[in-house]
């Protein structure tokens, strides 16, 4: 089942434009919708208007199909019937591209994923069991930047642009006398945020085994066992294994950990405002996301606890 005008844009998307199999695949199926309407509606490709575009998308919507794919479908309808119009193979009765102004449904904003409270102690409380057993550097140093992600909510960037000590060079350091670690954000904007009692002690424990591999002029605050400072996939790569041996049921990551001291510190303060400082957002809209996760907790907490909630659930 095809169309000659539908054949023909797929040939010049693979010809011309030079469109991978994978994406003349998506193309093909996406476009294979759009004739199936037209089959149904008895009339071709031509004969369709915006309303039918409209309908058969809220069609698409009632289906089930998610905000995402029904965006890729239009985009490829809509880039059909640009095709026929740019070619001149659209006849009169289409004057203008019937896919204009359809726009897809919003999609739904999904919630950071954040590990509970429960879920990050014993995943903190593993890593400093763990550096205590094995007693060498690669635990000091986990167990110290994992206290340090949860302590303070720094991103993965700035977690790893710490330098032991500051310079006139350094983006963020530690400062070890008050416990705060200092950081240059998104906007090269600076901030300062306090350091807890655990994490510091981590820290010092991991600055002790420290200098054991590190390159006398190596700034970096967490090193790799090149001596040098430490990258990305690494730390990802520890927590992700650490997070298993933990037992814990879910995929953790660092930025998790940037979300898990979000939430627990407004679930503990309500204080919208000191987080966002914390976080280093620019604007509250970004905090505000939080709140759902706090409103989430609440109503977990609601319905595990309160008599009228375990009736209803019961029924």
């Amino acid at each position: 089942m095809s169309s000659p005008e539908i054949e023909g844009y797929l040939h010049e998307l693979h010809v011309l434009r030079q469109l991978s199999p994978h994406t003349l695949k998506a193309y093909q199926s996406d476009l294979m919708i759009l004739l199936e309407n037209t089959q149904v509606a008895k009339i071709t490709v031509h004969q369709v208007c915006n309303a039918l575009i409209r309908h058969w998308i809220a069609g698409l919507h009632a289906k089930g199909l998610s905000a995402r794919t029904i965006a890729r479908v239009l985009s490829a309808w809509r880039g059909f019937y640009d095709w026929l119009l740019l070619e001149g193979k659209a006849k009169s009765s289409l004057g203008l591209n019937p896919v204009a102004d359809v726009k897809a449904p919003k999609r739904t904003k999904l919630l950071p994923k954040a590990l509970s409270v429960e879920q990050a102690i014993a995943l903190v409380e593993h890593a400093a069991q763990e550096a205590s057993a094995k007693k060498t550097w690669e635990f000091y140093r986990d167990h110290a930047l994992l206290e340090l992600l949860y302590s303070s909510g720094l991103r993965l960037s700035e977690l790893l642009g710490l330098d032991i000590e500051p310079s006139r060079f350094s983006l963020g350091w530690l400062d070890w006398s008050v416990g705060e670690v200092s950081v240059l954000g998104k906007g090269k904007k600076r901030r300062t945020i306090p350091v807890g009692k655990p994490a510091m002690k981590a820290l010092e424990q991991w600055r002790r085994q420290r200098h054991a591999i590190t390159y006398k002029d190596e700034p970096a605050l967490f090193v790799s066992i090149q001596g040098r400072r430490l990258s990305p996939r690494t730390v990802q790569s520890r927590l992700r294994s650490l997070a298993i041996r933990a037992g814990l049921p879910t995929h953790v990551h660092p930025h998790m950990m940037r979300h898990s001291f979000a939430s627990h510190v407004l679930q503990s303060s309500h204080d919208l405002r000191a987080v966002q400082e914390m976080l280093g957002h620019a604007s509250i809209a970004s905090t505000q996301i939080y709140t759902a996760l706090d409103f989430q907790h609440l109503a977990q907490a609601y319905d595990s606890a309160h008599p009228r909630a375990k009736v209803k659930s019961s029924q």
